[in-house]
C-alpha cells in the first residue's frame, strides 16, 4: 500500500469511531466524498498535516487506556476497554467501507 491516501483513509475510520460526536459529523462528510477529498490532498505525504490530524481521537483513546496503569485491576480493566474499543472499531471500519464502495 504505497499511497498514502488509502493508509489515511483507514485513519480517518479510526477517527471516526474515536472522536467526539462534532468531529464524527465532519469525518462522516469526508468518507461519503472520499473519492474527491482524496484528490484534494497533497501528493506527496510528507505535506499532510498529521499532528493536528491524530490529536483529536488520541484523546479518547488516552481515557481508556490510562485505567490499564491501575495496579491489580489494570489488566482486567484494560481486557474489557480493548475487547470493546476493537469491536467498536469493527462496526465503524464494515460501515466506512460499504459507504465507500456505494458512493
Amino acid at each position: 500500500m504505497r499511497d498514502y491516501k488509502e493508509r489515511l483513509f483507514i485513519l480517518y475510520v479510526f477517527q471516526l469511531t474515536f472522536s467526539s460526536q462534532q468531529r464524527r459529523n465532519e469525518i462522516v462528510g469526508i468518507i461519503e466524498k472520499w473519492k474527491s477529498y482524496s484528490d484534494s490532498l497533497p501528493a506527496e505525504v510528507e505535506e499532510f498535516d498529521w499532528r493536528t490530524f491524530q490529536q483529536e481521537y488520541r484523546d479518547y483513546i488516552d481515557l481508556a487506556k490510562m485505567a490499564q496503569l491501575i495496579p491489580v485491576i489494570g489488566a482486567a480493566v484494560g481486557a474489557v476497554a480493548n475487547y470493546q474499543l476493537v469491536k467498536q472499531l469493527g462496526k465503524t471500519a464494515m460501515n466506512c467501507y460499504r459507504v465507500r464502495h456505494f458512493s
